[in-house]
């Protein structure tokens, strides 16, 4: 498998499962060395710190460990951890729709702001996980659209804060055939016939993001299954 060049020390949040762990294959068969923070410890023997990214504080400390691990260097950063809470705005408990947030977006800005001391010393790389649902909107959907909206805006402020010294990514992702979805009612399922994109395959690009020569830079990543209906 052609894979882009070695993409070195790569954080990635939400490393333990879906995406994040696709990702975390990729960057090892890659012949880079994944870190991983996680509420849960990945399935895979590599470095990691179980913290909640929700938790400003335990999502400092973890990039901190994770640095002091892979010997004060950090190449690349990716936000995979996700949550979601669907239903109505009234409906879903208020610290249901807040952890949304929490953790899709300000978890994103404080592992971003945690590690960009070292990204600027090794000129890396931050590739964010929106969402298609951070450039569209749907009903019941209310805290994730919120979230994932935030990160689009993030990552483009992002991206003009730290142009010339930081490589800034975001993707955007269509639905994905991870465990993602299990939690929720059925209606807020995916149906049984939908064609949903491998996480491997999503995986990929991020290391494409990471692969580019010094100064180019992918600014935004759409990546869906052909067929599958969330994107336009």
């Amino acid at each position: 498998m052609n894979l882009p060049r070695y993409p070195g020390n790569v954080l990635v949040t939400g490393g333990a499962s879906g995406l994040g762990a696709a990702t975390v294959a990729a960057v090892r068969e890659a012949g880079g060395l994944p870190l991983v923070i996680d509420r849960a410890p990945p399935a895979e023997p590599v470095r990691h710190v179980l913290a909640d990214v929700s938790e400003t504080g335990a999502a400092e400390a973890a990039v901190g460990e994770l640095a002091e691990q892979a010997g004060g260097r950090i190449d690349a950063v990716f936000t995979a951890a996700g949550v979601d809470a669907c239903g109505a705005l009234d409906a879903v408990p208020a610290k249901d729709w807040e952890r949304v947030v929490q953790v899709n977006l300000l978890g994103t800005a404080a592992v971003v702001r945690a590690a960009l001391p070292f990204l600027r010393r090794s000129r890396g790389t931050v590739v964010t996980c929106a969402s298609t649902l951070g450039l569209r909107a749907v009903g019941d959907a209310t805290a994730y659209c919120a979230a994932k909206h935030g990160v689009v805006g993030f990552t483009r402020a992002l991206a003009a804060e730290t142009a010339g010294e930081v490589g800034v990514t975001m993707l955007v992702p269509g639905g994905m055939d991870t465990h993602f979805f299990d939690d929720r009612e059925e209606q807020y399922r995916p149906p049984a016939d939908a064609e949903l994109n491998q996480p491997g395959h999503v995986a990929r690009t991020v290391l494409f993001a990471l692969g580019q020569p010094p100064g180019s830079e992918v600014r935004e990543l759409v990546v869906c299954c052909s067929r599958e209906g969330s994107w336009p």
